[in-house]
């Protein structure tokens, strides 16, 4: 009986030690949602937006993770494909509040991040946007995180260039979708304000189409001067190479959702881009913790990022700052409070993006940066700070 007692008490001291050692080693872990476009055209976009949210959560995850209330806690990403449907994005969210009790859910289209805010915060939900509609955050909704700054930003910059170059005449030949329309509503007063004429407008369907021959057509038969584009950076690239093709020499104002750099890939370069503006590519953005970001995901990836990719990965990273100042990762409205503070926190290498904080209103706060293609290669043009 007594070498039996010793036995069991032998087992039992195991066993609690067996728990205090997983105890120590356990780790809680809070699901980073996402839903974006992960097949169809818009394929890449979305791959690039929940790139950034990858590689920020790997690396905070290689460190250790964040500590939470005393714990240690890992971030999972878990993406789920919307085909860039806003309805697929509002069941998409509901699953992960649902299955993963998600505190922030990632969307990086305007048209999913509008049906996400018809219920985020009734559901209790950070809504993380990578859209520059500015009336994302204009709505009231009080758990909506714009995360690149306000297209209204770029429209300056734009008209003033594409006037001064090519001329007065514009045609829009945008994308259909959401996004594009919120751009050419802005767009086409703001080149009229200027003195130019809007000579013709045709939005075509880039999400699905892969021949634009006729839709380049119809815009170039108004003759413009400069075309309006973008959509995705695929298509965009091939609405470019059709209109260069059908003789036109103007220049190319490209809405911000394309990114020249994938567009040149797609063209063979920066040749058939000549004249035409839009976002700076984030390999010639020469501040420091954009050139650190760069240096570091071409060794990993051996190829450049967007700026899309940058802006999550600041995102991610001021998030998992912000449930540490709030000391949750439970409670979105809490981590939502410490968001602008979290940003202020972030070194140069977690935010390559150099988002500064966000106003009152859930927009962030950063310096638009707008790209030229003179003879080949991007100049800098003086732009605004988003707000």
């Amino acid at each position: 009986m007594a070498v039996w007692k010793t036995f069991v008490r032998l087992v039992g001291m195991t066993a609690l030690g067996a728990l205090a050692a997983g105890g120590a080693w356990a780790q809680d872990s809070v699901t980073i949602g996402y839903t974006g476009p992960l097949s169809g055209g818009a394929a890449l976009y979305g791959k690039n937006t929940l790139s950034g949210l990858e590689i920020a959560a790997k690396e905070i995850n290689e460190a250790g993770g964040i500590e939470v209330g005393g714990k240690k806690v890992t971030l999972n990403v878990v993406a789920l494909d919307d085909k860039y449907s806003p309805s697929e994005s509002a069941v998409n969210a509901k699953r992960l509040k649902a299955q993963h009790n998600a505190p922030i859910i990632f969307v990086p289209h305007s048209g999913g991040a509008f049906a996400l805010q018809a219920f985020n915060e009734q559901d209790n939900f950070i809504l993380g946007a990578y859209t520059s509609v500015p009336t994302i955050t204009e709505r009231g909704n009080k758990m909506t995180l714009r995360i690149p700054p306000s297209f209204l930003g770029y429209i300056d910059p734009f008209i003033r260039t594409e006037m001064e170059r090519f001329g007065k005449k514009l045609a829009m030949a945008g994308a259909d979708h959401d996004y594009a329309k919120a751009w050419s509503q802005a767009f086409v007063p703001a080149w009229k304000k200027a003195g130019g004429e809007v000579v013709s407008e045709n939005p075509m369907s880039y999400n699905k189409d892969t021949d634009f021959y006729s839709g380049v057509s119809k815009v170039l038969a108004s003759n413009p001067n400069v075309m309006f584009v973008g959509g995705a950076s695929e298509p965009t690239a091939l609405v470019v190479r059709t209109a260069r093709e059908l003789g036109f020499q103007g220049g190319f104002a490209i809405m911000d959702q394309a990114k020249m750099d994938e567009m040149a890939r797609v063209l063979d370069g920066f040749t058939l881009l000549e004249g035409s503006i839009g976002v700076m590519p984030l390999v010639h953005d020469t501040r420091p913790g954009a050139e650190a970001f760069v240096a570091k995901y071409r060794k990993m990836f051996n190829k450049d990022p967007g700026s899309e990719i940058s802006y999550n990965y600041s995102t991610l990273n001021a998030v998992a700052e912000a449930m540490k100042l709030a000391g949750t990762t439970t409670d979105p409205k809490a981590i939502y409070a410490k968001l602008n503070e979290a940003y202020g926190k972030l070194s140069p290498d977690r935010n390559p993006s150099r988002i500064n904080g966000i106003d009152e209103k859930g927009g962030s706060n950063a310096k638009i940066v707008v790209g030229y293609v003179e003879k080949g290669k991007i100049i800098p043009i003086e732009a605004s700070v988003g707000q």
